[in-house]
Parts: C-alpha cells; structure tokens; sequence
C-alpha cells in the first residue's frame, strides 16, 4: 500500500513537470513570434512567463537574456546570460554578451574575464581593445597600453585604439608619448574635435605655446564648443604665445559670462601688468579688491604698478598696507615683484 501511495506521489509530480515544461514551450513560442513581428514588450511578456514555468529550459533563459538586451535593461540581460553560463553555456556567443554587457556597466574586472575566457573558446575573436580599455578604466595604465598595442595589430583603423593611449601617457603626465597617439588618432578620424582640444592641452603641458594655440583654434573650426572653460584656456593661449591682444579679448569675452571669476579678474590684470599697461592693470585688480577687501595680493600689486608708473610714494605706501595685511608679501619689497 506504501509503495502505491509512493508511486502515485511520484506520477503527480511528473505530471506537473510535463505540464509546466508544455506551458514554457507554448509561451516561449509566442514570445518568439511577438518578437518576429517587432512587438518587443508583447514578446517579453510572454518570455518572461515562459521562465517562471521552466526557469531550467536553456531556449528559454537564452530568448529571456536577448529580448532584455534588445530593450536595453542591461542588468537583467547580464543576470540571464550567466545563468546561462551556470546552466553549462559557455559558447563563445555568450561571453561575448557576457564582455560586452560587463564593460557597458563598467564591470571591468568581469568584463576583462569574459573577454579571456571569450579568446580561449574562440582565439580568432578581438578581444585586445575591451581588455586595454576595461584596465585603462581600473587605472591599471602599463597593462592598458600592453593590451592596446596588440588591439592596434587586430583594428589598425580604430581610431580609439591610438586614442585611449594617449590618454593613457596623459594621465601619467606623461605628455611627450602622449602627442604621437593624439597625432595617430586623429589622423584616423580627423573630425574628432574633442580628440584636438585634448591636443591642445598636451603642447600646453610641453610649453609648446604656438602648437597649444594652433589647435586650440582648430578645435573650435572642427565645432569644440566656445564653453567658459575654452574660453578661458583659449585666452591663456594667446598670452602665452606672446598675442596680448588677442588673449585679452578672449579673457574679456569669459567675464562677460563670469562677471566675479577672481581668477579672470587676476588674469586680466597680470597680462595688462606683463604688458606695461599699468592703469589697465590696476583696475582690474581694484575689482578684485571690490569682491575681496581683505585680498593682500591684489593690493600689493596695485601698489606695485603704481611705482610702475612713477608713482613711487603712493605704490610704497600701498604695498606697505598690504604686507601689514600679509606679512608673507614682504619678501617681494625689496625686488619689487610680483608674489
């Protein structure tokens, strides 16, 4: 009698099976052909009811990861896909979802993972640039630089190969190296102004003023938007290429749209101070002083410019007041400089 009872227990619950593995089948074949259709919700719908029948059934969670990724919620996508890999699905179809998914969610030592495990099921995949970029990312740069060399061998005509070096060099400060894989990235795509204004600052982290200026403006020509902080690097790239004129109007333009910037203010007074034009100069740093009465500098060096300009006691006197003020200013009197 207990083995009947065993026995009959043991067909019900296969039953059940058989009729949860039917009802998957159906749904995911409707989700299937919702899919064919381009209904996207519609056919995940259906998927998704297909997985809570039989959440086993590869076909099933295969379909489910692919219509999540179509629809763009990467987390569930990737969820799915390693399921997948739980489940024994290690084709190379599926790590390279796996990479892909893990680097666009800046998963990168998962990312990096995948993409060797990606290379060892299948050697001719180019795995090289996910691997240099997901290291660039973790600030792992020498191992970055390793990878995207061999990244440059597989894709020579990617330009963010060269690119994503250069950014490489330029976050060590290393700006020398730097410039040939700039130059090299852009040489593959020329239209890149953002690529052109990085440029830029590169030469003007080598003191390269007339190769700073030169693609600072080219950068705007290719469509680099004229924002407060270009306009203020443009400005110094005049000056420092010896076009006061040029530098100062750029300079002016940027306070127009930053009326109480201190360091444009100090900027402009400096570059009229370089140039002679002390009365320029003095007013300038007078609207420092209108922001900040109890700026020291600022007043020192309007006393400065006023002997400057001849006006020897009246300078003395106002110098004097500012070393009072700041005591560390006294060091510039007797060479009656800038601090």
């Amino acid at each position: 009698m207990r083995k009947f009872i065993l026995t009959a227990a043991f067909a019900g619950i296969s039953t059940v099976m058989f009729a949860q593995s039917d009802s998957a089948a159906i749904f995911l074949q409707k989700g299937l052909e919702e899919k064919q259709k381009g209904r996207q919700m519609e056919s995940l719908k259906h998927l998704e009811k297909a997985y809570q029948y039989n959440s086993s059934d590869k076909q099933v969670v295969m379909a489910l990861a692919a219509a999540y990724y179509d629809l763009r919620r990467y987390g569930q996508s990737r969820e799915k896909y390693q399921k997948l890999e739980q489940m024994g699905e290690n084709s190379a179809a599926t790590y390279k979802q796996l990479m892909l998914l893990s680097f666009n969610m800046r998963q990168f030592d998962d990312a990096i993972k995948y993409a060797n495990l990606l290379k060892k099921v299948d050697p001719s995949e180019k795995v090289a640039f996910y691997i240099g970029k997901a290291h660039y990312e973790n600030e792992n740069y020498g191992e970055g630089i390793k990878q995207l060399d061999i990244a440059a061998k597989e894709d020579p005509n990617n330009a963010e190969i060269p690119y994503m070096v250069a950014r490489a060099y330029a976050d060590m400060l290393n700006y020398k190296q730097a410039v040939p894989y700039f130059q090299k990235a852009l040489t593959l795509n020329p239209t890149q102004n953002r690529w052109i204004y990085e440029l830029a600052l590169m030469y003007y982290g080598m003191h390269d003023d007339q190769n700073s200026l030169k693609y600072m403006l080219e950068a705007a020509e290719k469509g680099y938007k004229r924002d407060n902080e270009y306009l203020e690097n443009l400005g110094i790239a005049y000056l420092n290429a010896k076009k006061f004129d040029e530098g100062t109007a750029i300079l002016k333009e940027a306070l127009q749209r930053r009326p109480s910037d201190m360091n444009l203010l100090n900027m402009l007074a400096e570059a009229h101070y370089d140039a002679k034009k002390y009365v320029e100069a003095i007013d300038y740093w007078d609207q420092i002083l209108g922001l900040d009465k109890e700026n020291a500098s600022a007043l020192y060096m309007i006393g400065l410019s006023y002997q400057k300009k001849g006006e020897k006691e009246k300078g003395v006197a106002l110098c004097d007041k500012a070393i009072e003020m700041d005591p560390s200013l006294a060091k510039n009197k007797k060479k009656i400089e800038m601090p």
